[in-house]
């Protein structure tokens, strides 16, 4: 794209927009090449000490959820531009087999690749030296994954006036159905309310819990796209809960304002 004899083949649609399509991947790169890689090459002789190079760039390891994020909206514009000329001549002159989207995919499946390369070190290292800190590492990474995947459904929160970041820590997010037991309220509404839950998806937060309806949209005859909008929040300092609703393990409640609202959460899987 900064090649002076191909600017006359980039489309319009895609002028400036560098940092959109490749987002945070020359990051990515230099973190790989100038840092982790030398580390890990480092562990060929003594494999044991692998772990200490994912412990000790825990906090580096971040940089994939930013590229994650930013994915969408580098899914968006290749959709826009991926079959237009600049393109297809870019591939012809480094001849690629693939075209960019499979390589700008990379980076995400590099993140998942890391827990198997752990799992599979674990199988081989059973009560051995290092053992721990692979356990640790592979806890590590695996939390990197769960944030890369929360941070993912946040930025797809539409319709909430405030700023999410002011929240504190996404700790979870997840669909449930939900039944509403109001105070205020016609009583037809609220047993019609009991029996016919509403699907909402919950992002919970260390200052608040956020109720929000998903939908999902098909983009151009790709695959579905998710949204979030936004219904009700909660303040996590003025909520109370109860683990179990009349003995069904599914289920608990979350009440406000001395129960004048109350929210019936219904979960998948068994909770206790």
């Amino acid at each position: 794209m900064d090649n002076p004899n191909l600017v006359h083949l980039i489309p319009s649609a895609l002028q400036n927009k560098k940092e959109i399509l490749f987002g945070n991947l020359p990051e990515i790169y230099y973190f790989h090449n100038r840092i982790f890689l030398k580390e890990i090459e480092n562990c060929i002789e003594n494999p044991e000490l692998l772990a200490r190079c994912f412990l000790k760039r825990k906090e580096d390891l971040q940089i994939y959820e930013k590229y994650c994020q930013n994915k969408p909206r580098s899914e968006a514009l290749w959709r826009q531009c991926g079959d237009s000329i600049f393109f297809q001549e870019c591939q012809r002159k480094l001849d690629h087999k693939l075209s960019l989207d499979a390589y700008l995919l990379k980076p995400v499946q590099r993140i998942t690749k890391y827990q198997l390369l752990l799992k599979e070190m674990l199988k081989c290292s059973k009560n051995s030296e290092g053992t721990a800190e692979l356990e640790e590492a592979l806890a590590t990474v695996l939390d990197i994954i769960k944030s890369v995947n929360d941070s993912m459904h946040q930025i797809a929160i539409t319709g909430y006036e405030g700023d999410v970041s002011e929240l504190g820590k996404l700790l979870m997010q997840g669909s449930f159905n939900v039944w509403t037991d109001h105070k205020k309220g016609h009583n037809k509404v609220k047993d019609l309310a009991r029996f016919k839950p509403m699907q909402r998806h919950l992002f919970l937060y260390t200052k608040m819990l956020l109720f929000c309806k998903k939908r999902e949209e098909n983009t151009d005859g790709h695959e579905k796209t998710a949204s979030y909008s936004f219904k009700n929040s909660l303040k996590m300092s003025t909520v109370g809960i109860t683990e179990n609703v009349k003995g069904d393990n599914k289920k608990f409640e979350i009440w406000y304002n001395g129960r004048e609202e109350v929210y019936i959460i219904q979960v998948m899987t068994i909770l206790f």
